[in-house]
């Protein structure tokens, strides 16, 4: 370990070393900010880095470490879901408890979650109150989850977890998984025709066979491009634009 440089102001407290790291990375972050060379857009998919988030408003000098560190947490949170969603969610932090802490309240009944990137299985996602249902069910590994009727949730950052078909796996080496959403609800993989394996395009039956089995859509709903009135619909289900008559 360096040696630490003696202060000539005996008012300034030496650092400890994770003290240290810790303030200069939040000033890395706050000075990335400050120039204008973190963004994302939020409702397409991004990454599960806080190396990508643009903060809301603006950051100024007399801005606390607090404010910065709640700032960067609504900002992911809010990059989970899409816009029309996430605008109007409830920002929250969940512990292992399943104590929540609010840090933005909302009005639509969604809850953004901010995630943590240095923990697998914890990842930045928009939920419904049935998707919270079914989550909070899988954290206290009841038998099967209890919501009653599919919940919804989007993880458009992407996330890691410790396994594809075991929900309550917390010692098995990561995966990593792209930006999805899910629909959840106990869907059976042989009736519906659809894999059980990790894919980077398409949908599969995740937790296959277990009562927390759900379905798993890699991507975005906003995949592909769009086409509306006046654009021609081909028998092979394929578009064009219509052709332009030059005179």
């Amino acid at each position: 370990m360096l040696d630490q440089p003696e202060h000539n102001d005996r008012s300034i407290p030496d650092l400890t070393r994770r003290e240290a790291i810790g303030r200069f990375a939040l000033f890395g972050t706050v000075m990335a900010i400050l120039q204008g060379r973190l963004y994302g857009q939020t409702g397409t998919p991004g990454s599960y880095s806080n190396a990508a988030i643009a903060l809301p408003g603006q950051v100024s000098s007399t801005t606390s470490e607090d404010d910065v560190e709640r700032a960067v947490k609504i900002a992911r949170a809010m990059r989970s879901g899409p816009t029309e969603i996430t605008r109007d969610a409830t920002v929250a932090e969940i512990d292992h408890a399943g104590a929540m802490t609010v840090l933005r309240k909302g009005s639509n009944g969604w809850i953004c979650v901010p995630g943590n990137e240095n923990r697998v299985g914890d990842p930045p996602m928009c939920v419904d109150e049935l998707g919270m249902q079914w989550f909070m069910d899988a954290a206290s590994r009841k038998p099967a989850p209890t919501n009653r009727a599919p919940g919804l949730c989007y993880m458009l950052c992407g996330a890691t977890q410790h396994s594809n078909d075991t929900p309550f796996d917390r010692t098995s080496p990561p995966i990593p998984i792209g930006p999805h959403w899910m629909v959840l609800w106990p869907f059976d993989a042989k009736h519906c025709g659809l894999p059980t394996t990790v894919r980077d395009a398409g949908a599969w039956i995740m937790f296959a066979g277990t009562p927390y089995a759900y379905l798993h859509i890699c991507g975005t709903p906003w995949d592909g491009n769009e086409y509306g009135p006046g654009d021609e619909a081909r028998w092979s289900m394929q578009y064009t634009r219509p052709k332009i008559v030059r005179k």
